[in-house]
Formats: C-alpha cells, sequence, structure tokens
C-alpha cells in the first residue's frame, strides 16, 4: 500500500497528461455528450421525436430582422426617431423562450417570478428545408415571424418577450493518474480528469407593443472539477447547472438593475 501512495505521489508531480477541447453545446441540450447514452445496449429509449433538440431560434427571427431585403436611409432615421429604451416595470409579464428548448430551464423562472409574471413558450425552431439535405432554423420572413411572437404575447396579456441563448463550452485536462485511474486502492478511484467549463448567454427583450428591442449578455461564468470515470456524466451535469443558476442570477439582476 506505502508503494502505490508513493508512486501516485511522484505521478501528481509531474502535472498534467494532455487536454482536449469538447465542442461547445447549446444549454437547451447540455447533457452529458461524450457517449451515446440511448440504445438497447444502454436500456434507455431514444426520446420522443418531438421533444427532440432541433437546434436554436434565429435571433433575426426574434427581433424581426429581415438580412436579404433593401434598407434605405430614411428607413434608418425613422427606426432613430421611433426607437425609445426598453423598460420593464415591476410585475410586468413576461413571455419567457429558451432557444432551443420546450420550456424555459425552472431556474430562471424561479429567479423572474421574483420581479415578474413569467409566461413559458416554447423555444423550438420551425426547421425548413432548403434544398436536398439542406435544413435551416431561421424564417423566412423574420419580421413575419417577430409580429407572430408578439401576437401570441399580446393575447397571453404579457407585455414584454425574453428569450435567452446559451452555450456551454469545455476542456478537459488529462491528470497523470489516467493510466492507474481504475486501480482499486482502499475501495475509492484515482481521479484521472479535470473538467474546465464556461457558461455564456445572450439575453434579447422586446416590447410588445412597439417591437423595439434590446440585447445584453452577463459576464461568464467558469467553474473547474476533478472527476472519475464511472463519475463523469455525473460532476457534468452538476457542473452545468451550477453554471445554469449563476448565469441565470445574474441575467435577472441585470435586467431588474438596467431595464426597471
Amino acid at each position: 500500500m506505502k508503494i502505490w501512495k508513493l508512486c501516485l505521489s511522484a505521478l501528481a508531480c509531474l502535472g498534467l497528461l494532455g487536454c482536449s477541447t469538447i465542442p461547445a453545446r447549446s444549454i437547451s441540450h447540455s447533457g452529458y455528450q461524450r457517449h451515446d447514452d440511448y440504445g438497447p445496449e444502454t436500456g434507455y429509449a431514444r426520446p420522443d421525436p418531438a421533444f427532440e433538440y432541433r437546434g436554436e431560434l434565429s435571433e433575426f427571427d426574434v427581433l424581426g430582422i429581415s438580412r436579404g431585403e433593401m434598407t434605405s436611409e430614411a428607413d434608418v432615421q425613422q427606426a432613430i426617431q421611433n426607437s425609445k429604451p426598453v423598460k420593464l416595470h415591476p410585475g410586468a409579464s413576461i413571455l419567457l423562450i429558451q432557444s432551443g428548448s420546450l420550456f424555459p430551464d425552472p431556474p430562471i423562472v424561479t429567479e423572474l417570478n421574483k420581479h415578474f409574471r413569467v409566461v413559458p413558450f416554447t423555444g423550438i425552431p420551425a426547421v425548413r428545408r432548403t434544398g436536398p439535405g439542406a435544413l435551416r432554423n431561421d424564417s423566412a420572413d423574420a419580421e413575419g415571424f417577430s409580429k407572430s411572437l408578439r401576437l401570441i404575447a399580446a393575447r397571453g396579456g404579457a407585455d414584454f418577450i425574453m428569450c435567452y441563448w446559451g452555450t456551454l463550452e469545455s476542456r478537459n485536462d488529462q491528470l497523470v493518474t489516467k493510466t492507474v485511474s481504475w486501480v482499486p486502492i482502499v475501495h475509492w478511484i484515482v481521479p484521472d480528469e479535470k473538467e474546465h467549463m464556461r457558461i455564456q448567454l445572450k439575453v434579447a427583450l422586446v416590447d410588445v407593443r412597439s417591437g423595439n428591442w434590446s440585447v445584453f449578455s452577463p459576464s461568464p461564468f467558469e467553474d473547474a472539477a476533478v472527476s472519475t470515470s464511472p463519475r463523469r456524466n455525473s460532476v457534468d451535469q452538476q457542473q452545468v447547472e451550477k453554471l445554469k443558476k449563476l448565469a441565470y442570477e445574474a441575467s435577472v439582476s441585470e435586467i431588474v438593475r438596467a431595464y426597471n
């Protein structure tokens, strides 16, 4: 036993073996994605297609910005004259949309409910086919899509639309203990990987009456955690939930501070 402890101590002094970067994932598709968690061999069936992740809403659609049409200087000047700051009042009703998800995450609903009345709404985009094998999440008529959202919000008694997007970025550092992490030592396993994770949010607020909008992004939050292979999934999801909660609290605080 003493020999194992000495070996591990020596290995720990060598630093890192290497690191790998995991592609960014959406907060609406934030499950542990290193391995396929579905299939007969796992015992878990794939979710109903109606609930599967189908990508993100287009910011252009939510804000009603048409990218293809011609814009004149007169249009710009008129927009400047008609534009007014978005101002929320305490108790205002918000149609809340999490891009890519059927429901907004509960922590942000809880935070917003402390100051406003929240009406949850789907953020799953309508995917359209533009050619053989080509799919797009943005609509053909951004202005029409935005007005439809405003009409839905108005019929539900909402004063504002809040739509938010988020990404999770990860980097995994493989510790020197990777080569011995499966050797049982007094019924525990040596941690062999450290995951660094960062969350970034973007929030859009739209005034239902005027169509005026504002976009902001709170400061990103980061976290790091050491894990072992059997608990990788659990540690990853704990990091995700922790960072989401921090980012949501910061976003709501920013809304209350800057837009009230």
